[in-house]
Order: structure tokens, then C-alpha cells, then sequence
């Protein structure tokens, strides 16, 4: 894998960390500015709306930047929205910091991921995404653990001065590795948007915002339930964090191959060991061993779904893809809004810390369903282009677009 790639898992690193490290952090801000942990979990969200915003806005905006002065413009912004959140006065000013250091994200991961798959052969793509993605799953085995540490013995405001300097670092190696990667001639905004709205792509945005949404319904929660409902003091939060994190890994190791080999079996297969995952921590969780294998459990098969969701969305919009590309991380982080906001409902409705994994549950099988009803649409679309081939002839097949590989 070229080195590049690197770079771009170093600066999904500092992502990472930032995206995840509120969930640990929770109870701390919650105590320091007077609020709710419920009320707190808001931030999980004012993050994801970020990224929702930005993701499609940014993109557009940089449509005609090298791939790589956008990258690092992203970057930038995201150093400077991670200082606002380190320095905000009130819970409103940090709600304001976490939008603003969500904005480049679902951009620079769209972009990223464009990059990622230019750098490779064809049938390495996958593969090369899912390392940048490797950054993620990292942050959350060693970014976000520490970054919960220290926020727990010198302040949250700490965590985001550390996700910062992370930043800058991370500016740094994409100057240094990614090589210069020209635009597209053929690329234009509106070739984009007609890209972003074919059904396929649509259907498996609407599969990330519920497919997902499972996973940050509990993992938005994780802290309080270690405390709450394992049974473990606070200072084990940051081992549970781990364990998700290195379940992540695992996850993100095997997607990339798996879904060079067999795209959408492999989205099926996710979702629906996610879906009994989740079911069955709501069981596990009283028993302190079961819930924190079950932890690993989650964080693997959830972040299992996030290579092929990103592939097939690449390959429906295959000849203008970055939008579409940017756009799934809005889908993600959808996902993650909603799933924190359903999570959390559960919980001040009073069902209790377990009630948001089975709200989770349920999500996912929407997910899963979505999924479904694309593949069997694209199945027959292929049926029916096969059959054009054998009624017209070379022309037809000459015609027909040939679907990502399924088996």
C-alpha cells in the first residue's frame, strides 16, 4: 500500500479521536457545565450535524481543488474547530465548537477515500480505503482511551488542546506523503449531484443512517453503562473504550477483503451479526465478563458495515464519485445523531441503561432491510440488462453498466 495512505490514516487518527471521545467524556462535561448526561449527549449530535452540513457544502465548495490542497484545507478547519471547543466559555459555545470541528469531516473522508482508491489497482480499492480507515478504529484503542484519561484527570478542555496539536500533526504528513492528485476534467458539480441522486446511491445512504444508527444508539452511552449497569468504576471506562476500539480494528482488518471479494454479502452479513449483537448485549451486560466481550463483539461487526456502505455508494456514483463519497459520511453521522438521540430517549423515558441496545436493534433491521430491497433492485436490473444483451446483441452490452461484484 502506497505510503500516502499514511498520511490520510494519521489524519483519520485525529478524526477519530475527536468524533469518539465525547462519548467517554460525557459524565465529566455533564458535571463540569451543569447539565444532564442525556442533555450532554446533544454534543454527540451537534458533531454529527456538522458533518451532515459539511459534508455536501464542503465538497461542493472545493469541487475544482487539487485533491490535495483540499485535504489539507479541511484539515485546517478541522484544527480550528477543536480550539474553539478547547476554549468554549458555556455548553452553548462548545455545541457551536463541535459543529464547526464536524464541518470537514464527511469532506475530507469523502475526498480521502477518492484518493485512497487512485492510489491502488482496481481490485485493491477496498482494501486501500479501509486502511485509511484503520485511523478510526486506532483512535479508538489508543486516541480515545488516553484522550478519556486525561480529559478525567486534568479536564475536558485538555482532550481537545491534545485533538488539536493531533491536527496539526496530522496537516504535516499529508504535505509531506500524499502526492499531488489533479482534479478530474470531467468532474463538475452538477455531473455530482445527477451522481448523488441515482437510486442506488440513495439506497445506500438511507442503509448508513439506520444500518448504523445501531451502533452510537449504545456506544453513545458506553461510559455510563460501564459505571451504571456493569458495575466498573470510571477509571475502567477507558479499557471498555479500548475494547470497542480494538473490536473496530478487527472489523475494519477484515472488511477490506471481504469486500473486494463479495460487496454486498458482505454488507448482509454485518448488519446482521450487528443486529444480534446488539440483542444480546442487552442480556450480556450484567455479566461483567459477557458485556466486555460482547463490547469487542459490537465494535467490529458495527464498523464491519462501513467499507462496503463506502464502496458501493463509490461504485453506483463510479464516474463522479466524490460527492457521493462525502455524502455517506453525512449518512454516517446521521446515523450517529439519531442513533445518540434515540439512545438517549430511551433512557430518559425511563427504560433504563440498557433500553438503547435494543433500540439500536431494531434501527439496524430497518438498515438491513434497505439493504435488501437495493439488492434485489439491482439483481434485477442486472437480469433485465443480460437480457437487452442477448435480445440486441453487441450493442446492448455495449450499453449495459455492469454491477459491482456479488459473489
Amino acid at each position: 500500500m502506497p505510503l500516502a495512505l499514511l498520511a490520510l490514516a494519521v489524519s483519520a487518527f485525529g478524526i477519530g479521536t475527536t468524533e469518539f471521545v465525547m462519548m467517554g467524556l460525557l459524565p465529566n462535561v455533564a458535571d463540569d457545565l451543569g447539565t444532564s448526561v442525556p442533555t450532554a449527549g446533544h454534543l454527540v449530535s451537534a458533531y454529527a450535524i456538522g458533518v451532515v452540513v459539511g459534508a455536501p457544502l464542503l465538497t461542493a465548495l472545493g469541487s475544482r481543488i487539487p485533491r490535495k490542497r483540499m485535504l489539507l484545507l479541511l484539515m485546517a478547519l478541522f484544527v480550528v474547530g477543536n480550539l474553539a471547543s478547547a476554549l468554549a466559555p458555556g455548553f452553548g459555545w462548545l455545541v457551536a465548537g463541535r459543529v464547526l470541528a464536524g464541518l470537514p469531516h464527511g469532506a475530507f473522508f469523502g475526498v480521502g477515500a477518492v484518493v485512497a482508491a487512485r492510489l491502488v489497482r482496481e481490485d485493491r480499492q477496498a482494501r486501500a480505503v479501509a486502511t485509511m480507515f484503520l485511523g478510526l478504529t486506532v483512535a479508538n484503542i489508543l486516541g480515545v482511551p488516553a484522550a478519556t484519561l486525561l480529559g478525567q484527570h486534568l479536564g475536558w478542555r485538555a482532550t481537545f488542546l491534545v485533538v488539536t496539536v493531533i491536527g496539526l500533526v496530522a496537516m504535516a504528513a499529508l504535505a509531506r506523503l500524499v502526492p499531488y492528485v489533479p482534479v478530474d476534467e470531467r468532474q463538475s458539480l452538477g455531473r455530482e449531484i445527477r451522481a448523488l441522486g441515482r437510486p442506488q446511491v440513495l439506497l445506500g445512504l438511507l442503509t448508513a443512517v439506520f444500518g448504523f444508527a445501531g451502533v452510537f444508539a449504545v456506544y453513545s452511552y458506553l461510559a455510563s453503562m460501564t459505571t451504571e449497569v456493569m458495575g466498573f468504576g470510571e477509571s475502567t471506562v477507558t479499557v471498555v473504550l479500548a475494547l470497542f476500539g480494538l473490536g473496530m480494528t478487527g472489523g475494519a482488518l477484515a472488511a477490506g477483503p471481504l469486500t473486494d471479494r463479495a460487496l454486498r454479502p458482505t454488507l448482509y452479513g454485518s448488519l446482521a451479526a450487528l443486529v444480534l449483537a446488539l440483542v444480546a448485549f442487552r442480556f450480556t451486560i450484567h455479566v461483567p465478563w459477557l458485556a466486555l466481550v460482547t463490547v469487542v463483539v459490537l465494535g467490529a461487526v458495527g464498523f464491519m458495515t462501513t467499507t462496503p456502505l463506502q464502496m458501493l455508494v463509490m461504485r453506483k456514483a463510479k464516474d463522479a464519485p466524490t460527492l457521493a463519497s462525502a455524502s455517506n459520511h453525512s449518512a454516517f453521522n446521521l446515523a450517529n445523531a439519531g442513533g445518540a438521540w434515540a439512545g438517549g430517549a430511551a433512557v430518559a423515558a425511563g427504560w433504563g441503561w440498557t433500553s438503547p441496545a435494543l433500540v439500536g436493534a431494531g434501527l439496524t433491521v430497518v438498515g438491513l432491510a434497505i439493504a435488501a430491497v437495493a439488492g434485489l433492485l439491482d439483481r434485477a436490473d442486472t437480469t433485465e440488462g443480460a437480457s437487452r444483451v442477448v435480445a440486441e446483441g453487441p450493442r446492448a452490452a455495449d450499453r449495459t453498466t455492469q454491477p459491482e461484484r456479488t459473489a
